[in-house]
């Protein structure tokens, strides 16, 4: 995974990077250039610094032989027997996206005791439904769903997948483009093809909404995209429609795997998903050893440990962790942001939470513009403070 940190002892804080960066994602503290979470790794910063303080480890590109790869892929989305309506939606897009390809759509749909939500979703406008049935996928879990549909990815080969943006599909989805390691566009507002190159143009909102960016995959399959709900209108269901439904056998090595997540899950004593306390970290909190403040805390609080994409891009904590766009939706009551500068892509990922409380050296940090408590100061001085006051 591609990486970047600034070696503070050849850092002379000369800015030159911070006016190269074209994202506005560095800044001198300290005069230190600092990176923050809005870093896309586009890598512009490192030709701009004359002092080889920027060290940045590039993806290893895989050539993909994309020929081999056909169709549409819709994440059918349900909850305990109910089609969540972004499902629909994404299935109309798809057809007639799907029309433009000369290709079919295919409805992949996971849960327990949802036998009767394939021929809805043939109705809506799939041509083919996966259905995959069993006890252990009646309740959502990002990891079991994704590596059940990374196998299925990798067996049918689709050119594009769709998922709803939901908090499901937020968590669900970078699980799946990591573990492929292809392209994924997230809350895109249109959706349209080239023809010509058989491309997904995927457009979606840029920086802060002040412009709308089209995104192509172009190397890599499948093309990825996640959708919000209501932005695409479901089709009229004709239930006189035919259509292929198979159900699909469990695999040995996902059992196996159900069962590594579930001893896993007996181990950890919460989840980020079920976590009413959560404390993360980003890169302000200064290295890898200093987030065992962070877990302390979250521990004496009986909370979560999170963190930001610079953190886990880093290699610091594991991405099961990361929070954000391209990470989990999370709605704890608290939320303890250590060293997070507080970039948009972070706070797309906190859905209504009661309590922000932020860490941060900068008192100019944007996460301090919804948090609703702010401490100007270091992690790595604050924190042993908190532990032994809570404690």
């Amino acid at each position: 995974m591609a990486s970047i940190d600034i070696i503070k002892e050849q850092c002379i804080g000369c800015k030159k990077c911070v006016g190269a960066c074209p994202f506005g994602a560095i800044e001198i503290i300290g005069k230190k250039a600092e990176i923050k979470d809005n870093c896309t790794l586009c890598g512009v910063c490192v030709e701009s610094c004359k002092f080889n303080a920027i060290n940045f480890e590039f993806d290893v590109v895989e050539n993909v032989d994309i020929s081999n790869y056909e169709g549409i892929f819709v994440f059918a989305e349900q909850r305990y027997g109910k089609l969540k309506t972004v499902s629909l939606e994404l299935i109309g897009k798809a057809k007639s996206l799907a029309q433009e390809l000369n290709t079919s759509v295919t409805a992949v749909l996971l849960g327990h005791s949802i036998d009767n939500l394939s021929k809805e979703l043939i109705a809506y406008g799939a041509d083919k439904v996966l259905v995959m049935d069993a006890p252990w996928l009646n309740d959502f879990n990002d990891h079991v769903y994704g590596e059940v549909m990374v196998k299925l990815i990798k067996d049918y080969k689709p050119e594009i997948v769709l998922i709803g943006a939901t908090s499901n599909g937020r968590s669900l989805a970078p699980h799946i483009s990591s573990s492929l390691r292809t392209g994924l566009t997230a809350d895109c507002t249109v959706l349209d093809i080239d023809k010509e190159e058989r491309l997904l143009l995927q457009t979606r909102p840029a920086f802060g909404g002040n412009l709308m960016a089209t995104i192509v995959c172009e190397n890599h399959r499948p093309q990825m995209s996640t959708v919000r709900p209501k932005v695409f209108k479901p089709l009229e269901p004709d239930y006189s429609r035919e259509g292929i439904i198979n159900i699909l056998p469990i695999p040995t090595p996902v059992e196996r795997f159900v069962e590594k997540i579930k001893n896993i899950d007996n181990n950890e004593t919460i989840s980020l998903a079920d976590a009413d306390i959560i404390v993360s970290v980003g890169k302000g909190i200064g290295s890898a050893k200093n987030i065992q403040l962070a877990k302390d805390l979250a521990d004496v609080l009986g909370g979560a440990l999170g963190a930001s994409r610079s953190v886990v891009d880093s290699g610091w904590i594991p991405y099961s962790q990361q929070i954000g766009q391209t990470g989990k939706t999370v709605a704890p009551k608290i939320y303890i942001a250590c060293g997070i500068s507080g970039a948009i892509q972070h706070i797309a990922g906190l859905a209504d939470i009661e309590t922000i409380v932020a860490i941060n050296i900068d008192p100019d940090a944007p996460i301090f513009k919804v948090a609703h408590y702010g401490i100007v100061g270091d992690c790595r001085e604050i924190l042993p403070m908190l532990i032994k006051k809570i404690k």
